[in-house]
């Protein structure tokens, strides 16, 4: 679970890639394109960038990216039929690998104009995720941060999904320990200077109960409820938590 500090170095520049990418994504976000639109961009500025998909043949996913739209909730597959229109939001989700480590961000955008209520869960998930990481200390545990993010997204009268959740990452995609965004503070896995982990929110509209599609892949929410989804790498120090994914 514990990076040396050559290890850190390339995680840097494998998540900062990440974020640079999920950002150029985010503004290529209109009407009228569609998920795969998104998906061959991706390609282009992985190739530009020098990495490759950490997602792409990951247990069979059949894509470079996830892109999940309203009621999915996450790995929803780039399609050319899924076609955004105005009020949709889609949430990006992007791994990558550079020189054998791997990065892993998220994030949710509106498609032109959004419902209030839809503007808030963008919200919700971006700071309940802020919430997090101020637990992302060496002593804290996986509970802690996952009791804050609950606790923030109940406040605002939202759910957190219970089925997925963040992880350790490094040589591997999802390395342990398993970071819920819900529990209880002091319970779970003792955190520790230089683990690497990405915090995911993951919060729904109303009800927290999930499905997966007979894609096996794509998850959505039960009642149709709309979702967003915003995840970092973040590395654990002694001080404060650095946010790799910049």
């Amino acid at each position: 679970m514990v990076k040396t500090k050559e290890e850190i170095e390339k995680m840097r520049v494998a998540c900062r890639i990440c974020k640079h990418i999920l950002i150029e994504l985010g503004e290529m976000i209109t009407e009228g394109i569609t998920t795969y639109d998104i998906e061959k961009k991706a390609e282009e500025l992985f190739n530009k960038n020098g990495v490759i998909s950490a997602f792409k043949n990951y247990n069979g996913y059949p894509a470079l990216l996830c892109t999940s739209v309203n009621e999915e909730v996450v790995h929803g597959i780039p399609s050319k039929k899924k076609v955004l229109k105005e009020g949709d939001i889609v949430s990006i989700d992007i791994g990558t690998i550079y020189e054998g480590y791997y990065s892993d961000c998220a994030d949710t955008f509106p498609v032109g104009q959004i419902k209030d209520i839809h503007k808030k869960m963008i919200y919700v998930a971006r700071e309940s995720f802020k919430k997090g990481i101020s637990m992302a200390l060496p002593g804290k545990t996986t509970g802690d941060i996952g009791a804050v993010i609950e606790n923030f997204v109940k406040q605002n009268k939202f759910s957190v999904v219970r089925e997925f959740a963040g992880h350790g990452i490094g040589k591997e995609l999802h390395e342990y320990p398993e970071i819920p965004n819900f529990g209880y503070s002091g319970t779970g896995v003792l955190l520790k200077e230089n683990m690497v982990i990405a915090i995911e929110p993951m919060i729904t509209e109303h009800s927290s109960s999930v499905k997966i599609l007979e894609d096996g892949w794509t998850v959505i929410t039960k009642d149709g409820g709309f979702s967003t989804h915003y995840e970092n790498c973040v590395l654990i120090r002694e001080d404060t938590p650095e946010i790799l994914t910049v």
